[in-house]
């Protein structure tokens, strides 16, 4: 009783050192407030405390890592900027970036630099030894194959799609087709067809192709950084013109309500078609289907609107609403916390919540108060980037299925079920001709997708041919590839550090043992065995697929602290979410058509037959209703 009345106690008076009034500096006051919340984070854990100290804790989080983990790689190779000034992109969005950042026309634009969540001191990559130590195949086979698939029951496979969706819109790196590939040896009796495993490295940075200047390695963003639906819009302006109608600010859209194929990769015609699949197929079309339908509400209320007015008005808002979609609907149904469900809320409304916002609009300038969109734009010291510590800890590959079972929206009988391999790449679109938009999006939302956890990634993607790249030779053969291994290539190879590392440089304590890595004692004794009893060498996503997950969690709390920095980021740095998200630009009608809508209004809106699926299902990204129950 004793112990617990004094831990109480001890809460308290934590509380009222972050709460109280105070005569001190304020930078007295922030390291008071940092070194408070980081105290009741390693005693208690942040997810663990009462409501209002636990988000007080990832405000004073928040406010540390953007003084701490936002650092500066450089923009590299400057992107041309028109000479004459902005011009059109003063008030919309440009087709590659550029003119976001008024002051820095390049800033965020494609083919800038990634940048970095930790000291670039610490991001030199390892010597190619002990880059491949150990193989990275071998932690692929006995640490993430899945035997039996874990599901997520939480989710649905809508939400695993989402996220391929998301991240297409943020980064793409590219592959270096001309340097020698990493070779990794294989062990007897691995399966594997061919003597040895190349995986192609990632595209060199133009400005630095040898890395020779003694520096840490850096890379190039081909997409825009920002979130502007670049995944559906493309990063260059010859690319948004293929796939513009011309007419009435559209996107081509086939009489059917298809994408377009592209003749040449035979997937959809859309920004984006790199590891194409149906869930992605599904989700380009919706999304572009909304374009037009925001096309048609602006032509209505501005009939002598032009082409490009009707198109920058409407891309504005689409990448607004799914930015809005991934913030408070998609982030909070995979970190399922009660503090997490406001405080992802509060990323876009602030703690006035909604409501407030509906009746009187924002009340306060801050942040905090009435949520970022709106907000004053802030970089917070630092030019904005996607980071690579961003890119390592959305791996998460677990949420793909092995097997797609499709139903019936009707009758929710089994019409037809696929190998992941063949719903991918060109397969696709034969397959949404053969299942129908409809049922397929009833059997995404009444799927599960998988739990991001050790032994649950998809074994068909361990051993899975990628179509030959555009620029192989006629009659290539396809790529073979181990998914699983390259993402833990990938990691060591663009200089992320590995776990206990990054748990460091994250202000988090690191484990001592692989017994306090996990909870589940045979995963412990396969991690020392494959890491030869060193836990410095457990890689990041390993760490961070074994660690015990907070309750409510999809994915682990070490990564979640990347996340909660570069998830307001993203919002705060672009003009387009803060200084100009006004009714100058946006119209009123663009804000309320973000304000009034949200994936279930867009699910129905082009598909009202969803609707006794959807009917009682608060987040779109939870199951569906089975139309048989």
């Amino acid at each position: 009783m004793k112990r617990r009345r004094g831990s109480r106690i001890k809460i308290l008076l934590v509380a009222g050192a972050v709460f109280a009034p105070s005569r001190v500096s304020r930078k007295t006051w922030t390291r008071l407030a940092v070194k408070t919340a980081q105290t009741l984070d390693w005693r208690f854990g942040w997810h663990r405390l009462p409501l209002p100290l636990g988000l007080a804790s990832l405000v004073v989080m928040r406010m540390q890592l953007r003084q701490d983990n936002l650092r500066d790689t450089g923009s590299g190779t400057q992107v041309a900027a028109a000479a004459e000034g902005p011009g059109r992109y003063r008030f919309v969005r440009s087709p590659d970036g550029t003119y976001n950042d008024l002051e820095s026309p390049s800033m965020g634009a494609a083919g800038t630099r990634f940048g970095r969540n930790v000291p670039v001191a610490k991001t030199y990559r390892e010597d190619e030894r002990a880059m491949l130590t150990p193989n990275p195949r071998t932690v692929s086979r006995e640490l993430l194959t899945r035997h039996a698939f874990l599901p997520a029951t939480t989710l649905n496979l809508l939400a695993a799609a989402w996220l391929q969706f998301m991240v297409h819109d943020w980064l793409s790196h590219g592959k270096n087709e001309k340097e020698n590939p990493w070779v990794l040896p294989l062990l007897a009796g691995d399966p594997w067809p061919e003597p040895t495993m190349r995986i192609l490295r990632t595209r060199q940075d133009p400005s630095r192709p040898r890395h020779d200047d003694g520096a840490p390695p850096t890379y190039v963003n081909t997409a825009t950084h920002w979130w502007d639906g670049s995944q559906i819009y493309g990063s260059d302006a010859e690319t948004l013109k293929t796939l513009r109608s011309g007419r009435d600010g559209k996107l081509q859209i086939t009489e059917h309500d298809r994408l377009p194929e592209n003749p040449r990769t035979h997937t959809d015609r859309t920004g984006v078609t790199g590891n194409y699949w149906v869930g992605l197929s599904l989700l380009h079309t919706l999304f572009s289907l909304e374009h037009n339908a925001i096309c048609d509400h602006f032509k209505a209320l501005y009939p002598s609107w032009s082409d490009d007015e009707l198109f920058d008005h409407a891309r504005l808002v689409n990448a607004a609403l799914m930015a809005k979609i991934h913030t408070v609907e998609w982030t909070p149904g995979i970190l399922g916390s009660p503090t997490m469900q406001i405080a992802m809320r509060g990323n876009w409304w602030g703690a006035a919540m909604d409501q407030t916002y509906r009746l009187f609009g924002r009340i306060s300038k801050s942040e905090v108060i009435s949520g970022i969109p709106g907000s004053i734009k802030n970089h917070d010291g630092v030019p904005y980037a996607i980071t690579e510590e961003f890119v390592a800890v959305y791996r998460m590959h677990p949420l793909l299925p092995d097997e797609l079972v499709f139903r019936s929206l009707g009758d929710d009988h089994e019409i037809e079920r696929f190998s992941f391999p063949d719903v991918a790449f060109r397969k696709a679109r034969g397959v949404l001709d053969r299942i129908g938009m409809l049922d397929a999006f009833y059997s995404f939302g009444t799927s599960h997708p998988g739990a991001i956890t050790l032994h649950n990634f998809p074994s068909t993607l361990q051993q899975f041919e990628e179509p030959p790249s555009s620029s192989m030779s006629p009659g290539d053969k396809p790529v073979l590839n181990d998914l699983a291994a390259i993402d833990i290539l990938r990691v060591r190879e663009r200089g992320v550090p590995r776990y206990n590392e990054f748990r460091r440089l994250m202000h988090r304590p690191p484990v001592k043992s692989f017994e306090e890595l996990t909870d589940n004692p045979q995963w412990a004794a396969e991690l020392k065995r494959v890491y030869e009893g060193d836990i410095n060498r457990v890689d990041l996503m390993v760490g961070l697929y074994a660690e015990p997950l907070p309750e409510g969690f999809g994915f682990s709390d070490t990564a979640f602290r990347i996340f909660i920095l570069m998830a307001s980021r993203r919002l705060r740095s672009d003009r387009f979410f803060t200084t100009d998200y006004t009714p100058a630009v946006y119209t009123q009608a663009g804000l309320d058509w973000i304000e009034n809508n949200d994936m279930s209004s867009v699910l129905l809106r082009h598909h009202p037959l969803l609707a006794p699926a959807l009917r009682g299902v608060k987040n779109a990204f939870a199951p569906w209703k089975n139309v048989r129950s």
